[in-house]
């Protein structure tokens, strides 16, 4: 008897261990208190190990090169915003011309047809013969060559007054047709400005969801990543010559030269401009905004010039493609630097290595190292 219950419980046991070998299959703890039917026990999820601060580090710069890459494209948005809105603006006063002269020529029209049937009565009256027919009629000689010049001078008169009155139409009619061209263009700026509009709109808030998403520390951080990156760029660029021998040496803090020669003398346009564009420091930055209480980069630029008394194109890419360029080493105040391979952003050189500008939506008018970011070129409004 004792043999079969002991051969019994190890069958038992042999097959409890089988079933619990078996993939898939969960028991409770003999321990603890079975889980209601419908609160299943489920396996917990380790937690994620905290990341080595470097491994942070470069996350938190991968994030801020995504900011900044959707400015930069919300930037040069506007510049082709700004571009359209100035082409409409000068569509609008060209159309507004071409429909005054529209109607001078319209008017001028009636008074020649007025001339023109003045001319008829005239003939009317003079018995409705013409002046030739009239001529061969008389026989006093004195009348006859009398006759003769008001028939010349008649005959030109009419030969011009139908010449001017042929003229005019097709002025108008030139007129017309340079208005509907324009309208045409108006029509393509308005839909390239509306385009523009949203996708500003679109990067900026874009920018905004992702920093919006951070943390103050990492706000902070990304701002600390961002001065660091502008400074060593602009210690590099002091470093290779760019400003001569005298821009050799950079500022720890800033990267803004220490030199008192790096670059030229201001003229004395520039110098006023260099003055209008330093007044504006701590102005936010507002896409498409030509000032008083807030600029764009370009808005900052062309502003500047205004107050010195010359007129310069509104955009970074038509600053950059229609005024004079110089040399990065021939850099002196009142100049303009215009950055990235699209030409979307400008600053005014102000020395010391140093620019005044309008960097971005969400930041205000400040300086910067000229070589904090990847210059193009230069170009000199005044002379």
């Amino acid at each position: 008897m004792n043999r079969r219950r002991c051969a019994t419980a190890a069958i038992t046991l042999v097959c409890a261990l089988t079933v619990l070998a078996s993939p898939g299959t969960a028991f409770a703890s003999p321990l603890a208190p079975a889980a209601p039917a419908e609160a299943p026990l489920l396996p917990r999820t380790p937690a994620a190990p905290e990341p080595p601060d470097g491994a942070a580090e470069k996350s938190l710069d991968e994030v801020r090169l995504r900011i900044e890459d959707l400015y930069h494209q919300a930037v040069s948005a506007t510049d082709a915003y700004n571009l359209a809105k100035e082409r409409a603006e000068r569509q609008s006063s060209e159309i507004v011309k071409l429909a005054q002269e529209i109607a001078d020529g319209q008017e001028r029209i009636e008074d020649l047809k007025d001339l023109a049937g003045a001319t008829a009565r005239a003939q009317y009256q003079g018995g409705g013969l013409p002046p030739g027919a009239q001529l061969a009629l008389t026989d006093d000689p004195r009348l006859f060559l009398d006759g003769i010049d008001r028939v010349q001078q008649g005959m030109k008169a009419t030969k011009d007054l139908l010449d001017e009155l042929e003229q005019t139409q097709s002025e108008l009619e030139s007129y017309t047709s340079d208005a509907s061209a324009q309208w045409r263009k108006l029509e393509a700026s308005r839909v390239k400005q509306a385009k523009a509009k949203k996708e500003i709109k679109a990067k900026i808030a874009a920018a905004e969801r992702i920093e919006n998403r951070l943390e103050k520390e990492e706000r902070d951080r990304i701002r600390e990543l961002e001065r660091k990156a502008a400074a060593a760029a602009q210690a590099e660029w002091l470093k290779s010559g760019a400003l001569g021998d005298t821009a050799g040496k950079a500022d720890a803090e800033t990267g803004a030269g220490t030199g008192s020669e790096t670059g030229g003398e201001a003229t004395g346009r520039g110098a006023e401009a260099v003055e209008f564009a330093t007044a504006q420091l701590g102005k936010p930055y507002q896409w498409g905004a030509e000032g008083p209480g807030s600029y764009d980069c370009s808005g900052l630029t062309s502003q500047a010039w205004a107050a010195a008394g010359r007129t310069i194109p509104r955009t970074s890419q038509e600053q950059w493609r229609q005024l004079p360029r110089v040399p990065v080493d021939d850099l002196r105040p009142g100049d303009l630097i215009v950055y990235h391979a699209d030409a979307s952003h400008v600053g005014m050189y102000i020395g010391d290595g140093t620019i005044v500008h309008a960097p971005r939506p969400g930041r205000n008018v400040t300086t910067a190292g000229a070589g904090s970011m990847k210059i193009l070129g230069v170009v000199r409004p005044g002379g």
